[in-house]
């Protein structure tokens, strides 16, 4: 075959470091991006948190060094008119990649080029001294993480220290103690901790045996303690160990019956049974379920660690007057700067001998740059989330209206994937509560006024449907969408059942009260 030379024409998208490192900040939750701004501060001499005298707050307003304000890329209008924060497939607008090589300029404020910040929105201030408008009813206090309080370990181990127990037994108490789950329960069987703490072998029978007698001795003691409860082997168990320390009467006593025998015919709802199985008729048999309810049946619950279940919001809703206003949450906004030392000793390196630090000092500037365009864009796409889905916010979900990604990619000018990085892991703190920004999207069904309604507030609707059923006669998924059709939505009786249990709420039959 004859070699030959030919020209071809071709378009192709090659992604930069920088890109790269733009798109993976974007898609990073609030702790996944501490987390690497920690990892990029160990590793870059040049990047530094800002201290309460630094010359320039990142993502926030300068208002420590005013001389410096006016020549700031922030203060003089934009250059470039592309939006910044698109992250789909173009290098970010405003930037000129030229400007960051290894030569060094002498416009710099504080080692960063006045151009990176050109096209870039002003983020807000955390200071509410220094941000016009923040005051008042507008400013938003910030989700405070509950104090650890004592686990369920510590808690029952300063009970221990007020009782009167022989070295052995407090002993014996402490070891059971440590064994509990986070729920309260005993995790293994008393017979599988002495072979544990003695051995297995027939040798150690008779020492094994000692000391299973003293555990189930210690097991008494440990479940005279506080949360009642706790100690129990199953739910049975649990629940009979509270119902013994409510007042002795024929409803209790009925009730410990159900927990100890037919805990499952009560799961089922099946009074017929339950009635012949305990010989009470059905007012007691309403009691004695009350008295059930009334019980706690993970006794731990309350001593886990809540802090791992707080969701901090990237982004703050409040009431402004007759719209909303949507601003970001200044607790998650790093503080960062560029080391002025260091950046003042590279900026008089002229022989080349700096090349190593200047690709340091490039790379914390391009840090700062896509973090700052990483909360733009979220802020960006929160303020069309909330214009699109206002009736939201004034009636709650049951008025959410249809939305997908694509509709939101348009009116910004971004990639669909660049929205869907944003909605993933980032949060919305709203006056009905917090929730992440794919919340916000949802299908549609149809109408018969032919429109659209959202699958999010047909949910909301099943919902408050089920509320206000009565508990004698719950409502079936058949009579669901009945309900829903006579209100003009047209949903599947499936459909139905699968938003039923995406709210987790029971099949009619385990709704139903006795």
């Amino acid at each position: 075959m004859k070699p030959s030379l030919q020209v071809r024409l071709s378009q192709h998208l090659a992604l930069t470091p920088q890109l790269q490192q733009s798109i993976r900040l974007l898609q990073l939750s609030t702790l996944e991006l501490h987390q690497e701004i920690e990892q990029m501060l160990e590793q870059n001499p040049f990047l530094e948190v800002e201290g309460d005298q630094a010359p320039m707050e990142f993502g926030l307003e300068r208002v420590s060094a005013p001389e410096k304000v006016a020549d700031s890329a922030v203060d003089r209008p934009a250059e470039r008119d592309e939006p910044a924060g698109d992250s789909g497939g173009d290098e970010p607008a405003g930037v000129d990649s030229a400007e960051f090589g290894v030569a060094e300029r002498e416009d710099w404020d504080n080692g960063t080029e006045a151009e990176d910040f050109d096209g870039i929105r002003e983020l807000p201030s955390s200071n509410s001294s220094s941000t016009s408008g923040s005051g008042g009813d507008d400013e938003f206090e910030p989700i405070e993480s509950a104090d650890a309080g004592p686990t369920l370990q510590e808690h029952l181990r300063r009970q221990l220290l007020g009782m009167r127990l022989s070295p052995e037994d407090f002993a014996a108490v402490t070891i059971l103690i440590e064994s509990l789950n986070d729920d309260g329960y005993l995790a293994d069987p008393l017979e599988e901790i002495a072979e544990r703490l003695v051995g297995s072998g027939e040798e150690f029978a008779e020492g094994r045996e000692e000391l299973l007698e003293r555990l189930r001795c210690a097991l008494k003691w440990l479940q005279s303690l506080e949360p009642a409860g706790v100690g129990a082997s199953n739910l049975g168990d649990c629940l009979v160990l509270q119902l013994r320390q409510q007042p002795r009467c024929e409803a209790q006593a009925v009730a410990i019956i159900i927990c100890k025998q037919h805990l499952e015919l009560l799961a089922r709802r099946d009074a017929k049974k339950l009635m012949a199985a305990t010989g009470a008729d059905e007012v007691l048999l309403r009691a004695a379920q009350a008295l059930i309810v009334a019980c706690e049946p993970k006794p731990g619950r309350p001593f886990s660690r809540a802090e791992a279940n707080i969701v901090v919001p990237d982004v703050i809703v409040t009431k402004s007057g007759r719209g909303w206003k949507v601003q970001l949450n200044p607790d998650v906004m790093p503080k960062l700067r560029i080391n002025d030392l260091y950046a003042q000793a590279i900026r008089g390196q002229r022989n080349g001998s700096g090349t190593g630090l200047s690709s340091r000092l490039q790379e914390a500037r391009w840090f700062m740059k896509n973090i700052l365009q990483r909360f733009d864009t979220i802020l960006r796409v929160s303020q069309a989330i909330v214009e699109r889905q206002k009736a939201f916010f004034t009636h709650g979900a049951i008025a959410m209206k249809p939305l997908v990604l694509r509709e939101i990619a348009d009116e910004l000018g971004l990639h669909e994937s660049t929205i869907s990085r944003v909605t993933t892991a980032k949060y919305m703190n709203t006056p009905y509560g917090t929730f992440e920004l794919k919340y916000f999207f949802g299908s549609s069904l149809n109408t018969e006024a032919g429109g659209n309604a959202s699958s999010t507030a047909v949910r909301a609707l099943i919902k408050q449907l089920v509320s206000a059923e009565n508990p004698a006669k719950p409502l079936s998924d058949n009579q669901l969408s009945d309900m829903l059709a006579e209100q003009g939505i047209q949903v599947a009786r499936r459909t139905v059942a699968k938003y039923r249990e995406a709210l987790k709420i029971a099949p009619a039959n385990l709704r139903k009260a006795m």
